[in-house]
């Protein structure tokens, strides 16, 4: 199974739109159009197909984390509420 099919099962499962998708791929801070995306939903055989990367799939994955459970919190914040018992 390519990154593409793993893409395009992720999209219909969750049943996301091209723009959701690039919204939720700004959440980590990555820029793709909408016509770049769509030539990875693309048919093998396409002229404008393209392969999905391992960093593009990655980037996805880690801002749909965001997406559905929120940004992680600050850790720094975390120790200071949370002293040690050594202090």
């Amino acid at each position: 199974m390519t990154n593409n099919d793993i893409f395009k099962k992720l999209r219909v499962a969750l049943k996301l739109r091209d723009e959701e998708i690039v919204k939720i791929l700004e959440l980590v801070d990555f820029r793709i159009s909408k016509s770049e995306l769509g030539a990875f939903f693309r048919k093998e055989d396409h002229p404008k197909y393209m392969e999905c990367g391992d960093q593009i799939l990655r980037n996805f994955l880690n801002g749909l984390i965001i997406h559905m459970r929120g940004p992680m919190p600050d850790k720094t914040n975390k120790q200071q509420n949370n002293p040690t018992k050594n202090s």
